[in-house]
């Protein structure tokens, strides 16, 4: 147990991955975030920001440059994976054991994503945890065209692979926020967290409102 508790813990740890790992670190997680269902733990938006406040200040880990070019390859090439799983294993993939730890909640809310909001979700699930990692999967799954979800998974793959590194490089060079990186984090998980607690918040109160009240029988 301690050492599943230890591995956990060195795979959320972002500053942990950016100084130990480099962009080897970066790159991995990025692709198993967004490409394996196993993924979906992992910290994308934290790791891509505290990576890009290391890339600024007067001694940065490595150039901005090098950031965006492995941030942006990997996370494309990690939905395109997650859509060709999709394509090839179909719906049994949804009964599988990752399936199974991601919970079917979960599950059930990134199809809805995907269904209301079509080719665009692919976009837009970029920013959304947990539901960036099941939508790929989705998209092949529910035979999306290849030549429509390349140019999607591209656009979602840049936009998040550059907007949020970039935002961390400026503010890196802010000293108050460099010198605290882990109050940071607390609040990007925080904000992951944010939409989460609203979907289960909507979806309580129109279970509630969808409940019929019954009604008192007639009095004697």
């Amino acid at each position: 147990m301690n050492a599943i508790t230890d591995f956990y813990h060195s795979v959320t740890d972002v500053e942990h991955i950016v100084a130990s790992f480099g962009l080897i670190g970066i790159a991995l997680i990025l692709f198993a975030e967004t490409g394996l269902l196993i993924g979906f733990f992992l910290p994308g938006d934290s790791l891509l920001f505290v990576a890009g406040l290391f890339t600024g200040g007067s001694d940065p880990v490595f150039p901005l440059w090098q950031l965006l070019l492995v941030a942006n390859v990997f996370a494309v090439i990690g939905d395109q994976t997650g859509y060709q799983i999709g394509r090839w294993s179909g719906p049994p993939i949804l009964r599988s054991r990752a399936a199974r730890i991601i919970g079917e909640k979960n599950i059930d809310k990134a199809r809805e994503f995907f269904e209301t909001r079509g080719p665009h979700a692919v976009i837009l699930a970029r920013f959304v945890p947990i539901v960036r990692t099941i939508v790929p999967v989705l998209a092949g799954i529910s035979g999306m065209e290849r030549r429509r979800f390349i140019p999607y998974n591209i656009i979602g793959g840049v936009l998040w692979a550059s907007i949020i590194p970039i935002a961390g490089h400026f503010l890196g060079d802010i000293e108050i926020i460099r010198a605290h990186v882990d109050l940071i984090i607390i609040g990007l998980v925080a904000l992951s967290v944010i939409p989460l607690v609203l979907e289960w918040w909507r979806g309580r109160r129109a279970a509630q409102k969808a409940t019929p009240v019954p009604t008192p029988p007639p009095a004697a």
